[in-house]
């Protein structure tokens, strides 16, 4: 269960990472009018929860 939400985690933590980076250089290109900065602070905290979980949950 433990790994499993951890992998969850990365994959959206990398992708809201990724369309937040993507967003503050090319601003407009983020759906719903959402802040670019925020949804990439957001995708780094959980980006980075995920890669804590998965290096702490023992194969």
């Amino acid at each position: 269960m433990k790994k499993t939400l951890a992998l969850v985690f990365t994959i959206v933590g990398a992708i809201a990472l990724a369309a937040g980076v993507l967003a503050i250089f090319n601003p407009g290109q983020l759906a719903l009018g959402q802040n670019a900065w925020g949804v990439a602070i957001v995708g780094g905290i959980f980006f980075l929860t995920g890669m804590g979980l998965l290096r702490s949950v023992p194969e």
